[in-house]
């Protein structure tokens, strides 16, 4: 009875499946409904109001509950409302060929909404469904190559640049530990990385791992692009399967960049040292560089992993002992000749 004495309640209002809302008051339930009924000519009767949120109906008991400036929905006869999920769930739907109306819906939810976690789905479905992942050239793409020089005009040609780059890293570094090494076998660590080098440059330095247009086998990602992370060091595979594909649209290119080609047997801390070593105590044998080279530069020691994979601890694990000296070649002993009968 003291209802009609309370300052009248706001809401935002839109009909079911359209994005246009607009602001109604009301000291009641049933003068809310009646004036939005008005306003976007629908019949009063079956007509109700839900809570945009979660599709909770709004009722007589429950009116003066529910916060000011609430989004609501107003359904006719027959219709149904699961919440916020629904808007989600359409889209879903259009995923395999999202239009551009479907992204400028995608946006606008975006743009009128506050609570976080509904900030952050929208989001991440806006960032999908944006996704131009057949296309490869800069004129195809323009917003892909934003930011990036104008030599690169294909998206293989910059994420394998992007690989070299990596791999070319790995090598300066190993370069550089030169002077820590003995005098008398400096000479021969920096012949090793002259042929670690020349390997290198036949294969282009291993740029083929981000190019999904390689051959299966030379590649770490599908035709396509998607990459999946492989995991920590200590573990056979991701448990949070996370996965990107850096062809869809530049932030995911952006992002593909924090992930790390991470050294199983540690780079800095064991294979670098274990080859400085092995050159200085060589006594003569022959160091196998392929063993080195496989461990600091290919995918037999390198994981692709998500940032939240990427275990900083240390490794512990070491080279193979087996593995670090070439077996000596022996030689083959003569037969004797054979006399002629």
């Amino acid at each position: 009875m003291f209802a009609v004495f309370r300052k009248p309640k706001t809401f935002k209002l839109r009909a079911l499946h359209s994005q246009k809302k607009f602001g109604v008051a009301g000291r009641s339930c049933q003068e809310v409904l009646k004036k939005g009924c008005l306003h976007l000519q629908l019949p009063v009767a079956g007509s109700r109001l839900c809570l945009y949120e979660d599709g909770t109906e709004l009722t007589g008991d429950y009116f003066w509950s529910v916060p000011d400036n609430s989004e609501l929905v107003l359904l006719t006869s027959g219709q149904t409302w699961q919440g916020y999920v629904s808007d989600i769930s359409g889209f879903l739907s259009a995923f395999h060929r999202p239009s551009a109306g479907l992204i400028q819906a995608a946006r606008q939810l975006l743009s009128d909404e506050r609570a976080p976690l509904r900030q952050k789905l929208l989001a991440d479905l806006l960032h999908t469904i944006s996704e131009n992942i057949a296309a490869e050239t800069r004129a195809e793409d323009p917003p892909w190559f934003e930011g990036l020089e104008s030599r690169f005009q294909s998206k293989s040609g910059y994420l394998r640049y992007s690989c070299e780059s990596r791999i070319r890293s790995y090598l300066r570094e190993v370069n550089s530990y030169a002077p820590t090494v003995g005098e008398e076998a400096q000479g021969e660590y920096t012949r090793i990385v002259d042929l670690m080098c020349q390997k290198l440059r036949t294969v282009q330095y291993n740029g083929s791992y981000f190019d999904r247009g390689a051959r299966a086998g030379l590649r770490l990602c599908t035709p396509e692009g998607w990459f999946c992370c492989q995991g920590p060091f200590d573990v056979d595979s991701c448990a949070s399967k996370h996965s990107i594909n850096p062809y869809g649209n530049r932030e995911s290119r952006v992002l593909f960049s924090t992930w790390n080609l991470d050294h199983i047997i540690e780079k800095k801390r064991t294979v670098v040292p274990a080859l400085a070593e092995a050159v200085t105590e060589r006594d003569g044998r022959e160091v196998a560089w392929e063993y080195f080279y496989s461990l600091l530069f290919t995918s037999e020691n390198l994981k692709l992993v998500h940032i939240a994979c990427h275990k900083k601890t240390t490794h512990k694990l070491s080279c193979d002992p087996h593995r670090i000296y070439k077996l000596p070649t022996k030689s083959k002993r003569r037969r004797p000749a054979r006399k002629c009968q």
